[in-house]
């Protein structure tokens, strides 16, 4: 058979998980892949496990969350001929799996690895860190990662969304220089994004035809301060049709930027803390790792 490492995150998402992962390791075992398990207890374990031992698997398995999978890339990324990686979304955001159309069910994301065909997927450099599928500040990062996931079901990620949006006025600006690809653009802004996921903090969707996780390019999203209530209904409004023309908002593709503030800016990687920065250079490593996902969605 061949050896499968699971790397698991105890902590992450719900009970019933739990017990939905026991079926999705009988279903890799049933698929040829004899699982070690490798429980993580504190931030970075999943970073080491990978560094030091998945060079002797032929598959990496991640069973968390966004955080979860974010270590396990980083991981990956310092090896020279990494395995492919699976993942089996057990999160509460879960936007990589979203975007990538992992089923949320782990029994069906493990038949997804055994049945499916890996790909090559683009991954962030953020400064000396990485990031699998969104670096962000501002706004709805604190949002989305600050609220309680049982206010979120409550009112619907939309339904928040639309709720925070109309204090945009009253939120602190940060005011900034965004260059990339010889382009420089500055203003005040209250939220950026460099993503490669369709589904942004949990909270708002890309369009589809937009994002191609392994083309070499992010998705870039800058929103500026509105400065009185129709440019923030202007900015509401763009945000939910995907038109972006005319608006509050500064989006394109890119492969590398750097985002330079006149203070320190707290960032998240995937969810996670990425520090406080006043400048960042982020690059994209083109099919720097190979997921396994159902063929069905297989990267055109």
């Amino acid at each position: 058979m061949k050896k499968c490492m699971l790397i698991i995150n105890p902590h992450a998402g719900k009970a019933q998980a739990k017990a939905a992962l026991f079926e999705a390791v009988d279903i890799l075992f049933q698929g040829g892949y004899e699982a070690t398990i490798f429980p993580t207890q504190k931030p970075k374990d999943a970073t080491a496990f990978v560094q030091n031992r998945a060079k002797e698997y032929d598959l990496v398995v991640c069973c968390g969350g966004d955080g979860t999978f974010n270590e396990t890339v980083t991981g990956l990324m310092a090896l020279e001929n990494p395995p492919p990686v699976g993942y089996l979304p057990a999160g509460t955001t879960n936007d990589l799996a979203s975007s990538l159309q992992i089923p949320r069910n782990l029994s069906q994301a493990a038949e997804g690895i055994i049945e499916g065909a890996s790909f090559g997927y683009d991954i962030g450099r953020f400064n000396d860190r990485y990031f699998s599928y969104i670096a962000a500040f501002g706004i709805f990062t604190e949002v989305s990662y600050a609220t309680p996931q049982t206010l979120k079901n409550m009112l619907g990620h939309l339904a928040y969304l639309l709720q925070s949006m109309k204090t945009l006025g009253e939120v602190k600006s940060r005011r900034l220089r965004i260059e990339s690809d010889g382009k420089v653009v500055e203003g005040e802004f209250l939220f950026g994004a460099v993503t490669n996921s369709t589904s942004v903090a949990g909270l708002f969707t890309l369009n589809p035809d937009e994002v191609q996780p392994d083309d070499g390019l992010f998705e870039a999203l800058f929103i500026r301060k509105p400065q009185n209530a129709i440019q923030t209904q202007q900015t509401i409004n763009s945000l939910l049709t995907w038109n972006y023309e005319g608006s509050n908002i500064e989006f394109f593709h890119t492969s590398c930027l750097t985002v330079t503030s006149d203070e320190e800016i707290g960032w998240t990687l995937d969810g996670e803390n990425g520090g406080k920065h006043r400048t960042v250079r982020i690059e994209n490593c083109p099919q720097a790792v190979r997921i396994l996902r159902p063929e069905e969605t297989e990267a055109e």
